[in-house]
Order: C-alpha cells, then sequence, then structure tokens
C-alpha cells in the first residue's frame, strides 16, 4: 500500500507567533528589573544583575505585601543621635532592594544599642536554604506572632530598620507609577524589623525583615499595606526583649499618623535595583497643560 499524501497550509508569521504564546509560560510580577514568577512555579528573572547586587521583587511578588523599597541618604551623625546607636561607615543610599544589606539598630549584648548592616530577608534559624528570605522581606503584623518563621524573633530578636523614605507601586490603570513616600519634615523613621541568626554552609547570615500593618488615610489609594513605623519614643519598648507578651507590643502596630507623611510619583528609573542617585526620588513634572488657542 502506497504512502498516503497529506495536504499542508502554510501558517501566516503573524498566527505562528500567536500558537507558540499559548503555550508561553504565564508570567507575573513586579515592574522591570524583578523577578517573575511563571506557572510552573521557577523564578527567572527580567534582567541582568551587576556584580554585588541582586535583582529583588517588589511587594506584589512576594504576598505578604510591602514595603520592598527603601532609602537611606541621612547623615551617619544624625542617624546616631536620632537611634542613640554607634553605627558603621554609611553612604547616601536611594534604592535599597531585598537580599542586600540594609541598616539596623538592635539591643547590644553588653547593654545600649548597636549599629550593624543585616541581610534584607529573613532566614529563620530551621531554614534549610537562604533562598527562603526572598519570600521573607516583610511580615504581617496581625500574624507575626502566630507563623512559625517570626514567631520566635518577635520575642527575643527585634529591631529598628532606619529609613528616610520607601517606595510603593501605584496602579494606574493598567500601569503601575512608582511613587516615594517620606515624612513631611524629611527626618529619618524607624520601622520595626525582626532579625535572625542562620548558620549556612557558607558561614553564618544575619537577616531581617520589615513588619507592615494596614494604610493609613493618606496610602490607601497608594497601596493596602504599609510598613509600620515607630515613633522615637517607642524604640526602646520595641528593643526591651523583657517584653514578649503581645498585648504589651500590639499597640505599636497601627498605622503611622497619615497627617505626618506624604508621596509623589517619581521617574521609573527606581524599578530597577541597579539604579542609584537622587534623581530617583525627585517629583516627576506635572502633566503639560493643553495649549489654548484663539480663533478670530
Amino acid at each position: 500500500m502506497g504512502a498516503r499524501l497529506f495536504r499542508t497550509r502554510a501558517i501566516p508569521l503573524k498566527r505562528r507567533v500567536s500558537v507558540r504564546s499559548r503555550f508561553r509560560p504565564k508570567r507575573v510580577g513586579g515592574p522591570h528589573g524583578v523577578p517573575a514568577q511563571d506557572t510552573r512555579g521557577t523564578v527567572q528573572p527580567r534582567a541582568r544583575a551587576v556584580p554585588g547586587t541582586v535583582l529583588c521583587a517588589c511587594a506584589d511578588w512576594y504576598h505578604e505585601g510591602m514595603c520592598g523599597r527603601t532609602t537611606l541618604k541621612t547623615t551617619r551623625k544624625q542617624l546616631e543621635e536620632a537611634f542613640g546607636a554607634p553605627l558603621p561607615e554609611l553612604k547616601p543610599r536611594y534604592n535599597i532592594a531585598p537580599s542586600q544589606d540594609m541598616l539596623a539598630v538592635r539591643a547590644a549584648e553588653g547593654g545600649g544599642r548597636e549599629g550593624l548592616f543585616l541581610r534584607w530577608g529573613l532566614i529563620p534559624g530551621w531554614a534549610k536554604e537562604a533562598s527562603i528570605g526572598y519570600k521573607m522581606i516583610n511580615a504581617r503584623s496581625e500574624t507575626v506572632f502566630e507563623k512559625p518563621a517570626f514567631r520566635s524573633a518577635v520575642k527575643r530578636r527585634r529591631c529598628l530598620i532606619p529609613a528616610d523614605g520607601f517606595y510603593e507601586w501605584k496602579k494606574i490603570g493598567k500601569q503601575k507609577q512608582p511613587v516615594y513616600i517620606h515624612l513631611r519634615d524629611e527626618r529619618p523613621f524607624a520601622m520595626a524589623g525582626l532579625w535572625e541568626h542562620w548558620s549556612g554552609p557558607d558561614g553564618p547570615v544575619e537577616s531581617c525583615t520589615i513588619l507592615t500593618t494596614r494604610p493609613n488615610e493618606l496610602l490607601t489609594d497608594v497601596h493596602d499595606r504599609m510598613p509600620v513605623i515607630l515613633a522615637p519614643d517607642s524604640h526602646g519598648l520595641w528593643l526591651d526583649h523583657s517584653v514578649v507578651e503581645r498585648e504589651a507590643l500590639e499597640h505599636l502596630f497601627a498605622p503611622y499618623a497619615a497627617a505626618e507623611m506624604a508621596w509623589h510619583p517619581v521617574s521609573t528609573l527606581v524599578n530597577s535595583p541597579r539604579n542609584q542617585g537622587e534623581e530617583l526620588i525627585a517629583p516627576l513634572p506635572p502633566d503639560p497643560q493643553p495649549l489654548a488657542f484663539e480663533f478670530a
């Protein structure tokens, strides 16, 4: 029996592309330069990292929500006065991202306070791999006393995370506009943090996470979470390891006063953690007004 011939029809190029795209894994994630997660559960970066940095995920990719980028441009002397602790050498940073080292202040073993750098993304002591820290950049204050990753640290290893601003991405239609959020008087503030010590194959790692809470009136239209910001007179209580009862601490998790905060849109340059500089926090110019014409 002879071979049967089948008539084939060429598929136009445009159609071939659309057919192939149906089988591509769906990517979800934040702005440019952050990892995206496909439907098979693997994480693939959208851009190549430069030496010394790691591409990070913004708040949308992490189930805990915000906060996913911060700034710290205040001078070392001002920070030491504000937080009552000796600090390591600092340089202005305008785009601090998860997996990078960030400044923290905690109670020192011999008394007083100490400043040090911790890796952003908490790695629990029982973790098998450090990669779990990518999912632990934030901790919800409402459940921090119950979650296995945080319940020990919230009683014994609390810290302050100094910052003078943070970023969030405001959804406008199908687009996401980065905004810079700060205190109106531009002074530095402390975010409530937790820290952990993890012994890994390449040596010990000390890491941290930032607590989040519901947004205040100012940020409701920006995001459904905001970092827990501690008033200066609450720093001592948060660092006091003798206080472990939830009832004694949970009042600190209330949203910070909206009247003392402000935000403005900024350039999409902040989308990539590789970018640094004052231009990242500069307000965007207002939209140009339409020209007015007069007809005779």
